[in-house]
C-alpha cells in the first residue's frame, strides 16, 4: 500500500501520564521523524538496541530508516512517545523516547515491537505505548498481536504478561513467541484502571506537595486582569504564606518580605509547581521556560481562552500540548488556585486571603467564583479541609484527578465536589464507584441535567434524557447535594461523626410541636422515629436533661440522634448543648443539632470521647436542614453496607462475531438501520433469541406463515403509525385459525388504509408468547455519556408517564436488578392485583446482555426490543429495531490519555 494513500490518522494523538506522575505526548510517526529516530537509536544502550532487533544495531541505514518512517497507518503502524528537547546550539527540537510498531501479517493479525529509552524504562511508557497501539489495532481490524521477544528481556515478558490480555507463549530456537488476544477482558480493564489511578494520584501529589511555587507575573503592573491576579497572589502570601517558598519572576513592583524575587527566568532556579498569571498570547512561552525549572505542575490564573471563541480554543489547546510535552499538568484556565493545611508542608498557591483551616475534607470546584463562595462557607462554618483545588475551564486536571489522589490519602477522609460539568461521565462514575466505597464522596452540580455547559467548558454534546445525570451519580454510589449549601451540611456531618448503623433516630426538642415537626421531616428522609424520642421543656432543670439525654442516648435505644433547641421567650443556657455534645462523644452515636444561635462547628458543641479524641457535632439553621443532611448520611451508610455486586458477563457472548458482522455491515455506509433478520442475528450474538416472526401483504401469505409458525399466531400492523398500538386495533391476538386471520387481515388493512393512507401496507405474523407483562428495553449511544441502557414497562408507563430507569454500563448485578425494581410501575412484575409473579430472573438476563453489548458496541447507535414479554417463566423478546453508525471516539476508551 501507498504510504501515503492513507491520511495522518490525528485521532490517535495523546497526552498520557506515566507511572511517576510525569506527562508525554504520544503520536503516530511521521516521515520527519526520520532525524529523530536516528538519535533515539545511538542513544539506546547495546543490550537495548539488542533486544529490539537481535543484533546490537546502533545507527539505522537510510533504507532502513525510511522504512520504519513511512508508514501507511493501516497494515503498517508505528506510535511514538515524545517530549521537547533542544540541539547542540539550543534550537528546539521534539525528542523520541518510545517506538511502538505493528505490520499485519495475517487477515486480523499483526506483529508488534516496542524500543522504549534506556531513562524511561521502568516507568509504565511500554505498558502506556500497549495499550495505545492496542487500540489502534482494534480501529484497523487487528485482533491478535504475536511478538518475539529474546527470554533475557524479562521486562517486555513482563508487560505483555500484566496487561491482562489473554495470552499464550513458546519458546523456539531461543525466542520466545507471545500470542496476545486483544479483545479487552476483565482483567485488562481492571489493570488499565489500576494503573491510570497510580499515574493519576502521583501526578497531582506532585501538585499538592509543592514546597517552592513560582508566579509568574505579567511584567507591568498596570491594573490589568493579569496584573491583578500576580498582586493578589503576593498580597495572599504575605497573609499566610504556610509553609511555602513563593519566587516571583517579571514583576515590576514591590514584594512582600516573605516573597523570593528572581532578577530574571536564569535565576529562578528549580521551582515544584508555577501561578501562571499572564496575557494567553504569552502563556505558551512562558510554560516553554518553565520546563528548565523542572515544574511538575502550572497553575493558569488568568483567563482568555476556550470562553474567549475559537482563537482561545486553539491557544488552550497550544498551552495545554506544551505543558504536557513538558511533564507538567495544567490547572485551569481560571482557576483560583490550590491549597493544602498538611502540618509543616502548607500549600499556599491561590487567590485566598485567609485559606480553610485545617481538616479532613477534600474539596474540589471548578470556576474561580464557585472557589470565593465555598472558601467564605468553610470559615463562616468553621469547617476545615485537607486540601482544595479550584480547576476553572478544567482543561485538564479534573475532580476525577483529584479523586485518584484522595483515595490514597490518609489525611482526607470526606471528597467533596461541586461540578459545573462533568467532560468525562464514564470516567467519573468508575472512579468514584471506587472511592465511594472507601470513602464518602458527596457531589453538587451547578446543574440538574448535565446539558447546560458554561463558557470555557469543554464538553461533548449530549442526547441523553435530563435525569440521567441522577442516575450516574446513584450508580457511582455518591452523595448527592441539590446545591452547595447542601454539600457543606454534608460535608459537617461526614467530618466530625462517625456513619450510622441504622436509620432509627432519637429526635429531642425543646417542645412537644417541635418534636412533632421534625419528626414528619424524618420520616419524609426515609428514617424512623424512635420510641426514645423525648421533648424538653424550657424550664427544665439540670437533672432533667441529663436523665433525658441519658435516655436518648442509652444502648439500643436509637441509631441516630437529632437535638433541637429553639426556646420562645427564656434564653437558651447551653445546657442541653452541652449535654448532647458529651453524649455524642461519649457514646459515638451519630448526632447533629439546630440550637438558636448555633452555625457550623461551634466550640459549645465540642468534647472528648473516651479515647481522647476531640469531637464536634455539626449546627445546622434549621431543623429540616439537619435532617436533610443525617438522612443522606444514613442512606449513605446502608448504601455502602449493601452488595455492590459484579460486573455482569453472560454467558455464551460471541463478542467476536458481532465485531465481524457490525464491521461487515457499516462497510463503505454512515448509517444504516437493521432488518429484522440482520439485527437478530446480532441479538444471537448475546445470547437473546427473537422470537419468530414473518412480514406478510396479503391473507394467503399470512396464512402460510401461521401454518409454518404454528397457531395460534398474533398478527400485527408493520406500520410505524400502528405498531404496538392495542388502543388503535394495530394488533391482534390469539388468531386461532385461517378464516380468522384472514379476517383480521383485511381489517388491519383496512385500518392502515384508513388512519394512514397506506395502499399496500405491511403486517407481521408471529407465533404467540406465552402471556405476561410486556416491557420495553432500549440502548443508545450518546457522545458525552457514552452507551446509556433503559428500561420500562410498556404502555402508559413508558409513553405518558415517562416511567424509564436508565443504567449506564458496564453494570453489575446490583445496577441491573435496580433498573428493574425502580421504575415506578414495577409492582406489575412482582404478582400485583393477584397475577402470577413473572420471571425477573429472564428479564434482567435480557438487561444484562444488552448492557454487554452496547457496552461492546459503540456502532450501535440504537436499540429498542419492544415488547420484551415478561411470562411466569422466561421472558419473549417479539420485536427489535436496531440503526448503526460509525463508532465516534469514546471519552473513557480503552487507553489512557488526558484532555486536550
Amino acid at each position: 500500500m501507498d504510504p501515503v494513500a492513507t491520511a495522518y490518522p490525528v485521532e490517535w494523538e495523546a497526552d498520557v501520564v506515566l507511572r511517576d506522575g510525569s506527562t508525554m505526548h504520544v503520536r503516530p510517526i511521521r516521515p520527519d521523524d526520520a532525524d529523530a529516530l536516528q538519535r533515539f537509536q545511538e542513544g539506546q544502550s547495546e543490550r537495548s538496541a539488542y533486544f529490539r532487533f537481535f543484533a546490537p544495531i546502533r545507527r539505522l541505514t537510510d533504507r532502513e530508516l525510511g522504512r520504519l518512517v513511512n508508514v501507511d497507518h493501516v497494515e503498517r503502524v508505528a506510535l511514538v512517545a515524545v517530549r521537547p528537547g533542544t540541539d547542540a546550539d539550543g534550537a528546539p527540537r521534539e525528542d523520541i523516547l518510545g517506538v511502538t510498531r505493528f505490520d499485519v501479517i495475517a487477515d486480523g493479525e499483526a506483529e508488534v515491537a516496542f524500543n522504549i529509552a534506556d531513562s524511561l524504562q521502568g516507568k509504565g511508557l511500554a505498558s502506556v505505548l500497549l495499550e495505545h497501539v492496542a487500540a489502534a489495532a482494534r480501529e484497523r481490524g487487528v485482533r491478535r498481536f504475536t511478538a518475539e521477544v529474546l527470554p533475557q528481556n524479562s521486562s517486555m515478558l513482563g508487560v505483555f504478561r500484566d496487561a491482562g490480555y489473554s495470552l499464550s507463549q513458546h519458546l523456539d530456537d531461543g525466542v520466545v513467541t507471545v500470542g496476545i488476544d486483544l479483545d479487552p477482558t476483565e482483567r485488562s480493564r481492571a489493570v488499565m484502571a489500576d494503573r491510570e489511578h497510580r499515574a493519576e494520584a502521583r501526578s497531582m501529589a506532585a501538585l499538592l506537595t509543592a514546597r517552592r511555587v513560582l508566579l509568574v507575573a505579567p511584567g507591568v503592573d498596570d491594573g490589568s486582569p493579569e496584573a491583578l491576579l500576580a498582586r493578589r497572589v503576593l498580597d495572599a502570601a504575605e497573609t499566610d504564606p504556610g509553609d511555602t517558598e513563593l519566587v516571583v519572576v517579571d514583576h515590576p513592583g514591590d514584594v512582600p518580605g516573605s516573597v523570593t524575587r528572581a532578577d530574571g527566568w536564569d535565576d529562578v532556579g528549580d521551582v515544584d509547581l508555577a501561578l501562571l498569571a499572564v496575557r494567553p498570547d504569552e502563556a505558551v512561552d512562558r510554560v516553554r521556560r518553565l520546563a528548565a525549572t523542572g515544574a511538575r505542575g502550572v497553575v493558569v490564573l488568568s483567563g482568555g481562552y476556550a470562553e474567549s471563541g475559537p482563537q482561545g480554543v486553539e491557544r488552550r489547546r497550544d498551552l495545554l500540548r506544551t505543558a504536557h510535552a513538558a511533564g507538567m499538568r495544567v490547572v485551569g484556565p481560571v482557576s483560583y488556585g490550590v491549597l493544602t493545611t498538611t502540618p509543616g508542608a502548607a500549600l499556599r498557591a491561590s487567590l485566598a486571603q485567609r485559606p480553610p483551616s485545617a481538616g479532613v475534607v477534600g474539596l474540589f470546584c471548578q470556576s474561580a467564583a464557585a472557589a470565593v463562595t465555598l472558601t467564605a462557607t468553610l470559615e463562616r462554618r468553621g469547617l476545615g479541609v485537607s486540601s482544595m483545588v479550584s480547576a476553572g475551564h478544567r482543561a485538564d486536571v479534573s475532580g476525577n484527578d483529584l479523586m485518584q489522589y484522595w483515595q490514597d490519602d490518609d489525611t482526607t477522609q470526606v471528597v467533596c465536589l461541586y461540578l459545573e460539568s462533568i467532560g468525562n461521565p464514564r470516567k467519573f462514575s468508575r472512579i468514584a464507584r471506587r472511592l465511594s466505597s472507601v470513602k464518602p464522596v458527596v457531589v453538587a452540580t451547578a446543574g440538574r441535567s448535565g446539558q447546560v455547559v458554561p463558557p470555557g467548558h469543554s464538553v461533548r454534546a449530549t442526547r441523553a434524557p435530563r435525569r440521567l445525570l441522577e442516575e450516574l451519580l446513584r450508580q457511582s454510589g455518591v452523595i448527592q447535594a441539590v446545591n452547595t449549601h447542601q454539600l457543606m451540611d454534608v460535608a459537617q456531618v461526614l467530618a466530625h461523626q462517625p456513619l450510622p448503623t441504622g436509620n432509627r433516630v432519637g429526635i429531642l426538642a425543646s417542645s412537644a410541636a417541635l418534636a412533632a415537626l421534625v419528626a414528619e421531616a424524618a420520616v419524609s428522609e426515609g428514617l424512623v422515629v424512635a420510641t426514645s424520642s423525648d421533648y424538653l421543656p424550657p424550664h427544665a432543670c439540670e437533672a432533667d436533661i441529663a436523665r433525658t439525654v441519658d435516655a436518648l442516648y442509652a444502648p439500643g435505644a436509637c441509631d441516630v440522634v437529632v437535638a433541637v433547641d429553639v426556646p420562645v421567650v427564656q434564653p437558651r443556657t447551653g445546657e442541653i448543648a452541652r449535654a448532647v455534645a458529651s453524649a455524642a462523644a461519649r457514646t459515638g452515636r451519630t448526632t447533629v443539632v439546630s440550637m438558636l444561635g448555633l452555625h457550623g462547628m461551634p466550640d459549645e458543641l465540642a468534647a472528648t470521647a473516651p479515647d481522647g479524641r476531640a469531637v464536634r457535632v455539626p449546627a445546622f439553621s434549621t431543623p429540616e436542614d439537619a435532617v436533610v443532611a443525617l438522612g443522606k448520611v444514613v442512606e449513605h451508610a446502608a448504601s455502602r453496607a449493601e452488595e455492590r455486586g459484579t460486573y455482569v458477563v453472560p454467558d455464551g457472548v460471541d463478542a467476536r462475531r458481532a465485531r465481524r458482522l457490525v464491521e461487515g455491515w457499516l462497510a463503505g455506509t454512515d448509517a444504516l438501520d437493521l432488518g429484522v433478520e440482520q439485527a437478530g442475528e446480532l441479538l444471537d450474538c448475546y445470547g437473546v433469541r427473537l422470537w419468530p416472526a414473518r412480514r406478510v401483504r396479503t391473507a394467503d401469505e399470512a396464512v402460510e406463515a401461521a401454518d409454518d409458525l404454528g397457531w395460534p399466531v398474533a398478527l400485527k400492523s408493520a406500520s410505524p403509525g400502528l405498531r404496538h398500538r392495542n388502543d388503535l386495533g394495530g394488533v391482534r391476538l390469539d388468531v386461532a385459525g385461517p378464516e380468522d386471520l384472514r379476517t383480521d387481515v383485511a381489517r388491519l388493512q383496512m385500518l392502515a388504509s384508513t388512519l394512514l393512507d397506506e395502499a399496500d401496507p405491511e403486517l407481521e405474523v408471529q407465533a404467540m408468547a406465552p402471556a405476561g407483562v410486556a416491557c420495553v428495553v432500549r440502548s443508545a449511544e450518546d457522545p458525552l455519556f457514552g452507551p446509556m441502557v433503559s428500561f420500562g414497562l410498556a404502555g402508559d408507563a413508558v409513553d405518558l408517564l415517562d416511567d424509564v430507569a436508565h443504567g449506564i454500563p458496564p453494570l453489575t448485578d446490583v445496577d441491573i436488578s435496580a433498573l428493574v425494581s425502580t421504575v415506578r410501575a414495577a409492582p406489575r412484575l412482582y404478582g400485583y392485583g393477584g397475577t402470577p409473579p413473572a420471571d425477573v430472573d429472564a428479564l434482567e438476563d435480557v438487561l444484562a446482555r444488552v448492557a454487554v453489548m452496547a457496552d461492546d458496541l459503540p456502532e450501535l447507535a440504537s436499540l429498542e426490543l419492544y415488547p420484551v414479554v415478561v411470562a411466569e417463566h422466561g421472558a419473549s423478546v417479539l420485536h427489535v429495531s436496531a440503526r448503526l453508525r460509525p463508532a465516534g471516539r469514546r471519552a473513557d476508551g480503552l487507553r489512557r490519555a488526558l484532555p486536550g
